[in-house]
């Protein structure tokens, strides 16, 4: 097993960079809180697992070289970028709806909470804003093979090993960054701050989309 995995000091880089990777604030860093906000913990934590679920996919296809073909074909890279864009821009304009269903907010309770929906819809959310942003298939693809040691006897394990640890601590920030997010989730169950939230979640998200869109794959 030592020699599938790093020794101790690249190890250590290769935490510290998953680390500063999650921390940076993105399409799923923006998700987990918006969700916990809107949801509470059970809300963001369903969309951690869909989140994780992806990064999962992710890693197994650049394991065994799907994720090289969005690298060398630009046309398949463009069309999951299409796809992930306009997923974001669907849900950010979905968000603004609601921040400006004002009427219907001011007929709720001031306590009132958000109304829930099910565990799956979070997790469904999670699943689909990762799978389709081709940004992280060439991420695990670009980042992974950095880090597998060069005497490794099966470099393919190696590599499902490191996305298997990239898995795992971005599952537990993203859970701290729930408990975090949930201890504000209460404000978050008033109207007002509620359409807030809709409606600044809403235009970041359609920014993240613009974003995505400036993304061009490996080599071009």
């Amino acid at each position: 097993m030592t020699d599938l995995l790093p020794g101790p000091g690249q190890a250590a880089v290769f935490a510290t960079a998953v680390f500063v990777l999650n921390a940076t604030p993105g399409v799923d860093f923006l998700l987990t809180v918006t969700r916990t906000l809107q949801g509470g913990a059970r809300a963001g934590v369903a969309a951690v697992a869909g989140i994780n679920a992806g990064c999962v996919l992710h890693a197994l296809a650049a394991a065994f070289g799907l994720a090289a073909l969005l690298a060398v074909h630009p046309g398949a890279f463009r069309l999951i970028q299409w796809a992930g864009a306009a997923y974001l821009v669907w849900l950010g304009i979905g968000m603004l709806r609601q921040a400006l269903q004002r009427g219907e907010a001011l007929a709720l309770p001031a306590d009132a909470p958000a109304p829930a929906r099910p565990w799956s819809a979070d997790f469904r959310v999670g699943l689909l804003t990762n799978v389709l942003n081709p940004k992280v298939a060439l991420f695990f693809l670009a980042f992974l093979p950095q880090f597998v040691p060069a005497g490794s006897p099966s470099p393919t394990v190696s590599f499902l090993l490191l996305g298997a640890w990239f898995v795992v601590q971005g599952g537990l920030f993203s859970l701290a960054l729930v408990a975090l997010a949930a201890r504000l989730a209460q404000v978050g169950t008033r109207p007002g701050v509620r359409r807030w939230l809709n409606g600044v979640g809403g235009l970041l998200f359609i920014g993240l989309a613009l974003r995505i869109l400036r993304e061009r794959p490996v080599g071009t």
